[in-house]
């Protein structure tokens, strides 16, 4: 059997490749994948782990990125700039493929030379320019500096799809200009799920709900979360854990959140409040926690001694 033609799978690759690049904030270090490394030129001690920009609208900045081949063999990469974006998964910071609309940097970065060959166990220099149009809105424009195998990767199994991997150096490009950050906790959802005789297992609450970064700047958000029921007491309060450490300008990330324990008789709220630096959103959701299977069998029977009332009684009457 014929093995299908190469695919378009490089956005998912690539978005694994730059998602895995460490935070800002962590020690400096190339983006690498264990065969070839992207990363900026720097000098001396002052290594950048990625390339922090700021520019007018209008305005052309150069700099240079370095091609790391790791392997025995040379190796042939595409070079190209990519905008980013946050994963639906889990909001980790992806690229754009070279095919798809670019907006920003992707849109407008130049490299010195479309493509590249590294011999075997050594580094590539290459400039750049990336050229801000003076129509540019002010704020954060992230992206990458994108290094993409030429070589198509063999897939696993008869039927498995080739791939090509890719390495991006990300790029924190800031244009100057009136910064406003601005998030938004958005449709709140609660899924329910309680066992069919109350007291005989343990209820749980899937709660989900969107993270939007409204603004021009990127957030590092934090979100805390707050339920209550009758008369306001407290059923739970606590800082989560499950949320993207950068939320990109105009991004939005659907994400849940396991409330294990949730209570099976009560009414009440859910409230999350997402806050970052200058900036507050919060948004929630009422619940109404009754079983169901012991309500329904409650009103049968109170159904059924009504209907049998009524029959004595019209029975008594004939009599």
């Amino acid at each position: 059997m014929r093995r299908p033609s190469v695919p378009r799978l490089i956005a998912a690759v690539i978005a694994a490749a730059v998602a895995a690049l460490a935070a800002p904030g962590a020690p400096a270090r190339a983006a690498d994948n264990g065969n070839w490394a992207v990363f900026p030129v720097s000098s001396g001690a002052d290594r950048r782990p990625y390339f922090y920009l700021s520019a007018s609208p209008g305005t052309t900045l150069t700099d240079q990125v370095t091609v790391t081949n790791k392997t025995a063999a040379p190796m042939t990469f595409r070079l190209y700039g990519a905008d980013a974006y946050n994963t639906e998964r889990d909001g980790g910071f992806a690229v754009r493929t070279q095919r798809e609309p670019q907006h920003g940097v992707g849109a407008w970065t130049r490299t010195g030379r479309p493509a590249v060959t590294v011999p075997a166990h050594a580094s590539v220099t290459v400039p750049f320019t990336l050229t801000v149009p003076a129509d540019a809105e002010p704020g954060d424009h992230p992206g990458a500096l994108v290094a993409l195998d030429e070589k198509v990767a063999a897939g696993r199994g008869d039927l498995a799809m080739g791939v090509r991997q890719a390495v991006g150096a990300r790029v924190y490009l800031r244009v100057t200009g009136p910064t406003v950050p601005a998030l938004a906790v958005e449709d709140v959802t609660l899924a329910q799920h309680r066992p069919l005789v109350p007291g005989t297992g343990t209820s749980r609450t899937t709660i989900s709900y969107t993270l939007h970064n409204r603004g021009n700047v990127t957030l590092d958000p934090k979100v805390e979360l707050r339920a209550t029921g009758l008369f306001g007491r407290t059923l739970l309060s606590r800082a989560l854990t499950k949320v993207p450490a950068e939320l990109l300008p105009g991004q939005k990330v659907r994400l849940t959140e396991p409330w294990a324990g949730s209570p099976q008789l009560d009414r009440g709220d859910v409230r999350l409040t997402a806050s970052a630096k200058g900036v507050t959103g919060s948004g929630g959701a009422s619940f109404l926690a009754l079983p169901w299977p012991a309500v329904a069998v409650l009103v049968a029977a109170l159904a059924a001694g009504i209907l049998g009332w009524r029959l004595r009684r019209a029975r008594g009457r004939r009599g």
